[in-house]
């Protein structure tokens, strides 16, 4: 059995490609389309797997969309779990501007779940024996699905392995909030979603950490990774506050899936028992390397490999109570 198991509510078949100029109105003739596997989970797993560890990517997908996805995961010796549902798993596009640089990214909302769908998709992974290590829920909910899903998640998984799983959750809104509720090994929210979850500014370091420690504190979540973009990422814990800086990798190809990356990389050290700045460090140069390739390409192990003896020692923050 996966010591660790991701979770795509609303996987995506994601279609990359390139353009000289982004404008109205205008045929706009575009370089030749890749296709990826795409939606949360899977980028997690997908950068899991190329890490060595012990993974499987769990999806609920349908129709032609969601047979390309099963495809391209078998291509990549992703091990997979796919719960077949009635509607069409979406299609995602992004492109990139060549002359600027600019990545513009079409997301669509999915299929409509039936409520009986995405309960035994619940009950699945409750009663999973013997239970993972991790399970990493990632990604927005497809419409049907209740806000609370997460959560509920959360609690049946508790319920049934008390603390012997840990949850990692990443999405935002209503979902992350609810999650929270429930309280969650792990929640990497960016610094926009922290932002609108706290109705706070965060404008400053300190900020950002007082921030992420907070939901520690108030057992919301054991670890806090916060990503903050071109500024690095901060990661809390019990054990403390650390933030690490952005490595200058410039983003030609786009950003799309660089904070998978960064959880994938971050709970693959974890897991191995790295301490929280050094698992912090494997994040950082993880989200970096997902910027050297196109599309939803992801990071390379060797590229992760060969940037993390460049990410700086995180910097630990005192923050008082």
């Amino acid at each position: 059995m996966p010591a660790l198991i991701t979770l795509t509510l609303n996987p995506a078949l994601d279609l990359a490609t390139t353009t000289d100029h982004v404008a109205p109105t205008h045929k706009l003739r575009c370089g030749p389309v890749r296709r990826f596997a795409g939606g949360g989970g899977i980028n997690v797993a997908r950068v899991l797997h190329r890490l060595g560890a012990d993974v499987c990517a769990w999806a609920l997908a349908g129709g032609a969309a969601g047979a390309q996805v099963q495809q391209l995961l078998a291509d990549e010796g992703v091990p997979t779990q796919l719960q077949r549902i009635a509607g069409d798993t979406r299609e995602n596009f992004s492109v990139v501007e060549t002359t600027t640089g600019q990545e513009f990214r079409f997301v669509l909302p999915g299929p409509t779940l039936q409520a009986s769908e995405w309960q035994a998709c619940l009950d699945a992974l409750a009663t999973h024996a013997p239970p993972p290590r991790w399970l990493i829920a990632s990604g927005s909910l497809p419409p049907g699905t209740p806000d609370d899903f997460y959560a509920q998640l959360v609690r049946a998984v508790s319920a049934v392995s008390g603390q012997g799983v840990r949850v990692a959750v990443d999405t935002s809104g209503p979902p992350l909030a609810a999650a929270l509720k429930a309280g969650v090994g792990l929640v990497k929210p960016s610094l926009r979603e922290l932002r609108d979850l706290l109705q706070q500014p965060l404008e400053h370091a300190a900020d950002w950490c007082k921030a992420a420690q907070s939901l520690v504190r108030s057992g919301a979540a054991d670890t806090v990774a916060l990503s903050i973009g071109e500024q690095g990422a901060v990661l809390a814990t019990r054990e403390g506050v650390w933030q690490a800086p952005a490595l200058n990798v410039p983003a030609t190809t786009g950003t799309t899936g660089a904070g998978d990356c960064f959880l994938a990389a971050l709970v693959w050290a974890l897991d191995r028992g790295d301490a929280p700045a050094e698992a912090l460090r494997w994040g950082v140069a993880a989200g970096a390397a997902a910027l050297l390739h196109p599309g939803t390409s992801l990071a390379q192990a060797d590229d992760v490999q060969r940037l993390v003896r460049n990410v700086p020692a995180p910097v630990a923050f005192n923050i008082q109570p």
